[in-house]
């Protein structure tokens, strides 16, 4: 079996609590869009993981499609080839997006899970992972795993992901954001202004952090904005960050690193 996990994007991220279990609180618009991993799963003599593509800091033994194939009790094993596209490290959810998407194969195949089940035990595989069950655009909140319907229609624009090729430790980057409850609502704010205003209003508590430590992220953002982004912000905790533009000519020869233009999906 073949298939293709997808990548999100954030629009507005807020860190507004935390939980005695360690988890924090956020606010966030979470975004399917058109970059994608590979993953080719095969029933075999042993579970074992084989990686192409971008380099990822993980050792196959450890990686998540592993945790995720236990997760199911199963006697059954499996090869996987997972092709990566999407950058670990960069807030765009790619490993959880994988992680995901091989829990409904694993869950059509063993029929474990009711649909409640599956959301709940793919929580316990990265807090990620339940948005990618779903894999549509949603208002997030609680740990991620509280998903309203939002009122946001992006399929026109053009989307302009950009990967300084530095990675961003999550848990690391948490210890860094102070929670705090903001003087506005997201969704609202999505629902209600124009794009040209978000950056009023809509903010994501780890860009601080993340711009310290990535210094070429500032120039970066501010590139996007000459080229004629109406909005432009980092995903996640990074360190991705990318540029929402209106036509269909992007600016990604005057960019010096990676760069992919994306659609938003579903």
């Amino acid at each position: 079996m073949i298939f293709y996990p997808n990548a999100k994007i954030n629009i507005g991220l807020n860190i507004i609590g935390k939980l005695d279990s360690g988890y924090h609180k956020i606010e966030s618009c979470f975004i399917p869009v058109s970059l994608y991993d590979i993953i080719e799963l095969k029933e075999s003599k042993e579970n074992k993981l084989t990686l192409s593509g971008i380099k990822i800091d993980c050792s196959p033994s450890d990686n998540i499609l592993i945790k995720t194939i236990k997760s199911f009790n199963t006697d059954k094993k499996f090869r996987i080839h997972l092709h990566k596209n999407i950058p670990a490290g960069a807030g765009l959810g790619g490993g959880s997006s994988d992680a995901a998407f091989a829990m409904i194969y694993l869950n059509k195949k063993f029929n474990t899970f009711n649909e409640d089940e599956l959301l709940y035990e793919s929580n316990k595989i990265g807090s990620d992972c339940p948005f990618f069950i779903k894999n549509k655009t949603k208002y997030v909140t609680n740990t991620g795993n509280n998903f309203d319907d939002i009122n946001l229609d992006l399929k026109n624009k053009k989307i302009l992901i950009v990967n300084p090729k530095k990675y961003i430790n999550t848990s690391e980057a948490f210890k860094h954001i102070k929670p705090l409850t903001p003087n506005y609502k997201l969704k609202e704010v999505l629902e209600n202004e124009n794009i040209e205003n978000w950056e009023e209003y809509v903010k994501n508590d780890f860009e601080k952090y993340v711009f310290s430590k990535i210094k070429e992220l500032k120039k970066i953002k501010k590139q996007l904005k000459e080229f004629g982004a109406k909005f432009v912000s980092l995903s996640g905790s990074g360190s991705c960050i990318y540029g929402v533009f209106d036509d269909n000519t992007l600016p990604i020869r005057e960019i010096k690193f990676d760069s992919y233009e994306v659609k938003v999906i579903n």
